[in-house]
């Protein structure tokens, strides 16, 4: 993976000394940690988004909108951090679509972003803490808080008739944001929370926090943790030891790789993931299975991403420039009503529509609306897990 990233970063900075016109967009998420399974989809669908735009012709001054990745690991957010330092300082990226992880975005913008004035756009950084940090304008993201979240778990879970839950939650920024949304939703509708407890990533062991959580009982276990660490281990040390056998799953637990290497005892568990129902998603998938660099547009953030990038480029051309500082107060303008609605596939279209004057709004894949400080309103699916299955049931 290291090998790959670095000949990304290479290719891209021949593709700079080629063209004076090339603009370098940041893909800053987690090759390497928590989420990996998920991080090839979301940065292919970004990339998708800047082939899209070069490829029309349309962007102005003859931009080419170069990608350059590089590993904020989800869960470092020292060395997310230093890669973020490096690809403003030396790559010279124009904005970051990223970080993906609420701890190491928060880290990136207070430390990197502000710092040196650069437009951040997560597809995945959820807690609510970031909707009031101090951001000088320059952050934005495509998913939403978990403020939300918790409100949509706690309705599935009455829905389904719970009326205890043990709940435990990774020990980052994520997982402890998670967990209170999740905790005061589920105790407003009237349910209990027999144990609220963190657990560490990358241990080998989690049966000490299993004990303490089949000691405090409950319909099941929500775990609000992450689908390649120590949410997997979680559920796997609970189903080894009969403490439960069906789980809630947010998010963050969202991904093939958990019923693959649970297998069918996680059958019938079930949660809820930031995604859309909206007519772009359908379109996307369509355009991630016959892309040159193949994604799946159902996997957690992957249509964010593809919407994230979008939203940098279309900004850019709305105000004529790739300066941050510039560009950010275009951001809610191309995101929101008025105008012509613009789905994936029609990027192209869009430059057009600014480059004559006219009003765009973008609904992108995931039905973009941007609301308060920068934030997608959000929609939710809501899943069952079935013969190792995601099985959507609706959307909220």
């Amino acid at each position: 993976m290291k090998k790959l990233l670095l000949a990304t970063a290479a290719t891209a900075l021949m593709a700079g000394a080629a063209s004076a016109e090339d603009v370098k967009i940041g893909v800053l998420i987690g090759f390497t940690g928590p989420i990996e399974s998920l991080t090839g989809h979301m940065a292919n669908a970004a990339e998708l988004a800047m082939s899209e735009a070069n490829a029309s012709g349309k962007a102005l001054n003859g931009w080419n909108f170069v990608s350059v990745r590089a590993d904020d690991t989800c869960g470092d957010s020292a060395a997310g951090t230093a890669a973020a330092e490096r690809i403003v300082t030396a790559d010279g990226v124009k904005g970051i679509m990223g970080g993906d992880c609420s701890g190491v975005t928060g880290a990136i913008l207070q430390n990197v972003a502000r710092p040196n004035g650069i437009v951040m756009v997560s597809p995945s950084a959820t807690s609510p803490a970031l909707s009031t940090a101090e951001d000088d304008g320059l952050f934005f993201r495509t998913a939403p808080s978990d403020a939300r979240e918790g409100e949509v778990m706690a309705e599935i879970l009455g829905e389904h008739g719970v009326k205890s839950i043990a709940l435990t939650y990774s020990n980052t920024d994520y997982g402890k944001g998670l967990a209170e949304a999740i905790s005061a939703s589920f105790i407003a509708k009237g349910g209990t929370v027999t144990i609220n407890i963190p657990h560490e990533d990358g241990k080998a062991d989690y049966s000490a926090e299993v004990a303490s959580l089949a000691a405090a009982g409950g319909d099941l276990l929500v775990v609000a943790g992450y689908l390649d660490q120590g949410g997997k281990g979680i559920i796997q040390g609970s189903l080894d030891a009969g403490a439960f056998t069906k789980f809630g799953l947010p998010g963050g637990m969202v991904g093939d790789n958990l019923p693959k290497n649970i297998g069918p005892a996680l059958d019938g568990s079930y949660g809820q993931v930031a995604q859309s129902d909206s007519p772009g998603a359908a379109i996307l998938i369509e355009m991630g299975k016959t892309n040159s660099a193949p994604f799946d547009a159902t996997s957690p953030y992957a249509p964010e991403s593809y919407d994230a990038a979008a939203l940098i480029m279309l900004a850019m051309q709305a105000a004529n420039s790739t300066d941050s500082k510039v560009y950010k107060d275009k951001m809610m303008e191309i995101a929101n009503a008025p105008g012509e609605k613009i789905l994936p596939g029609e990027i192209g279209k869009a430059l057009e529509l600014i480059a004559a004057g006219k009003d765009i709004d973008y609904e992108g894949a995931s039905g973009v609306e941007l609301i308060g400080n920068g934030e997608s309103a959000g929609r939710y699916k809501e899943f069952e897990i079935k013969d190792g299955k995601y099985e959507t049931i609706k959307f909220r």
